[in-house]
């Protein structure tokens, strides 16, 4: 089944294609979102994974750590899932399904909400995941397509 928010996350997800990621790159986009979220005085939790192990990490003004717990939840999500958090989330509503009982996997390690997203090296696939919380998720999500994609311009 596919709706206009499942077709336009899944749109996303494949919308960006990195050529390389290592671990500067994630410094590097790390810091980027972070001046990006200070400028706008964003509350957000901003973290980035390269393999599987965490590469970077901030918490901005106005974040609490129930956002690091979000960050986390969401994370888990993603990676299970092989996609966008928010896209787990909106597969789960075209599907008529409650992410939280039809699941069938712990609430404390995993939700279905926007802010993570896949980081995408072309001919070698998901390499790790971006993501925010601190925002309303499709805001979160909205934030992180916004960043991956300025930052994809780059590299």
């Amino acid at each position: 089944m596919s709706t206009p928010g499942l077709d336009a996350v899944t749109a996303d997800e494949q919308a960006v294609r990195l050529r390389r990621f290592d671990y500067d790159d994630a410094w590097a986009l790390g810091c980027r979102m972070r001046e990006a979220a200070v400028f706008r005085s964003l509350p957000l939790v901003i973290g980035i994974v390269h393999g599987d192990q965490r590469a970077f990490h901030a918490a901005l003004p106005g974040s609490y750590p129930e956002n690091d717990h979000w960050l986390s939840r969401k994370l888990g999500s993603a990676r299970r899932y092989g996609r966008s958090s928010m896209g787990v989330h909106e597969f789960f509503v075209a599907t008529g399904r409650d992410f939280d009982t039809q699941s069938h996997l712990p609430t404390e390690q995993f939700t279905a909400a926007g802010g993570v997203v896949p980081i995408v090296v072309t001919g070698v696939g998901i390499v790790g995941y971006v993501g925010v919380s601190g925002l309303p998720h499709r805001d979160d999500h909205a934030f992180v397509m916004e960043q991956l994609r300025s930052f994809a311009a780059l590299v």
